[in-house]
């Protein structure tokens, strides 16, 4: 199947280093597209300040970006409706700007067969997380990823009420700072979110409650949220507490816990968050730090590098669509 990035961010680039991994041999990215100096964007690629040098080939040639030898065509449009996709499977809608009908729409414009939007967007038909809704996946032309917190909460959540029954709870997202913070002091029309990324540990919002209504919408109202955005430049953490109706102990939280693989990780540890770095679950459960209360609450602590994780997720959920 042939996939097309369109935006080469934190996302897009991210989603490419774990392409060139080679655990997705079904995917051929075909083509990259963004509005920045191609040079630039392959130089950016090639040096990452947070996941290091990339360790084959990457460089701008030719109109191409050069991947160990291969070259992968690189336009500069910012309407991605004047590309010609006819021959894509999937565009990787990566720009963070196709949250209207009209945007998000652009990529079968072009002649894409399906969009999948990184990120949260009102303009998708489905918005999907794997390991908590895919089963509703059809023949949505647009599709969403969801956030990378809502990636790491929702199969959690449904794990958990499949198993104990889920009353009420609340989240804490531990979350790294991200390009939507300033270095410095500066005015970013959110009172706390103008403050320097680096310097601060700022309580905000997450848009994780809301997405995770509609992922699990048996359980919307259930669970609330909040975040602290952390001086950290990658991998966030969530911090569960829950209460359930049937009676759980640790060592049966800690078996469920251990039998998952793939979407839930899990560690027995003890980590920090640089050590989650590209890991590429969309959680991993910290089993130290799990805890049942006498009173019935049951707390899940667990780390996700809310880059590499949600871009494998993406791949995943692209080769998903195609099937």
């Amino acid at each position: 199947m042939k996939v097309y990035i369109n935006g080469f961010g934190r996302i897009g680039r991210t989603m490419l280093r774990a392409y060139a991994k080679g655990d997705w041999p079904e995917i051929d990215v075909v083509g990259i597209n963004d509005i920045a100096a191609p040079d630039l964007c392959a130089h950016l690629f090639a040096y990452d300040s947070v996941f290091g040098p990339y360790p084959g080939q990457a460089e701008f040639a030719d109109g191409a970006l050069i991947l160990d030898g291969r070259a992968i065509p690189f336009t500069t449009t910012n309407d991605i409706s004047t590309v010609d996709l006819a021959d894509v499977d999937v565009l990787l809608e990566c720009t963070g700007k196709a949250n209207t009908p009209e945007i998000a729409a652009r990529g079968l414009k072009a002649g894409a067969k399906r969009v999948l939007i990184s990120g949260p967007s009102d303009a998708a038909e489905l918005t999907m997380v794997l390991g908590a809704n895919e089963q509703a996946l059809r023949q949505q032309l647009i599709v969403s990823n969801a956030s990378c917190t809502t990636n790491a909460l929702a199969p959690l959540v449904k794990l958990i009420d499949d198993t104990w029954g889920l009353v009420t709870g609340w989240m804490t997202t531990i979350h790294c700072y991200t390009g939507s913070q300033p270095s410095i002091d500066a005015p970013r029309g959110d009172f706390l979110r103008s403050r320097a990324a680096a310097l601060s540990m700022v309580p905000t919002t997450t848009s994780a409650e809301r997405l995770l209504d509609q992922v699990l919408p048996t359980l919307a109202g259930r669970i609330e949220a909040g975040a602290v955005r952390v001086p950290a430049a990658s991998v966030s953490a969530i911090d569960l507490a829950v209460t359930v109706k049937s009676p759980a102990n640790l060592e049966e939280v800690h078996d469920v816990l251990r039998a998952q693989s793939g979407i839930i990780g899990w560690t027995e540890k003890p980590l920090v968050s640089s050590d989650l770095r590209a890991r590429p679950e969309s959680l991993i459960v910290s089993l130290p730090e799990t805890r049942v209360t006498q009173g019935g609450l049951l707390r899940v602590f667990g780390w996700y590098d809310n880059e590499w994780g949600f871009s494998c997720r993406m791949l995943d959920v692209a080769r998903k669509m195609m099937a």
